[in-house]
């Protein structure tokens, strides 16, 4: 049980950087809305059992059982994940162009989550390098990886 009063707890703390996030950027819905499928029980009951302070669970469900059901309910539900915005067609993957709202919103979840998992020792620069990490591995429109991108420069103070 106490795993998952500390997950829920983590889930407040994430909700709540990125809500201050998306409230600066005039995102007010979103900042109140994000994220609110991690207390659906098909998300939260996977990822408390796996609990983890300082990092999230996913890699030792998915080690554990293959996949993490909870991470498909999440990202098929939340368009603000690259992931929501992927086609198949003909054998192929299609990175559909997403609304610039859901851009905004995803910059807000990597900042507000940077801060939320760091805290003081948070560094702007963080959520730009997991961004450049990651950026050649992720099915995601061409523009609005780039608009990505330049949103997280300018956080970092870089552009």
């Amino acid at each position: 049980m106490n795993n998952y009063y500390k997950h829920f707890k983590t889930i407040i703390k994430h909700k709540w950087f990125v809500m201050i996030e998306c409230f600066k950027l005039g995102l007010y819905w979103q900042g109140i809305v994000h994220d609110l499928s991690k207390f659906s029980i098909a998300e939260f009951k996977e990822r408390a059992k796996y609990f983890q302070k300082d990092r999230s669970a996913v890699n030792n469900i998915k080690n554990d059982n293959g996949i993490s059901f909870s991470v498909l309910h999440h990202k098929g539900r939340n368009k603000h994940h690259w992931e929501y915005w992927v086609d198949f067609n003909d054998g192929k993957l299609i990175p559909c162009k997403m609304p610039i709202i859901y851009v905004k919103e995803m910059y807000c979840d990597m900042v507000g989550s940077s801060k939320a998992y760091h805290g003081k020792n948070y560094n702007k620069k963080e959520p730009l390098e997991y961004f450049l990490k990651i950026k050649n591995k992720i099915y995601m429109n061409e523009d609005n990886k780039y608009y990505l991108e330049l949103l997280l420069k300018i956080h970092a103070n870089l552009n």
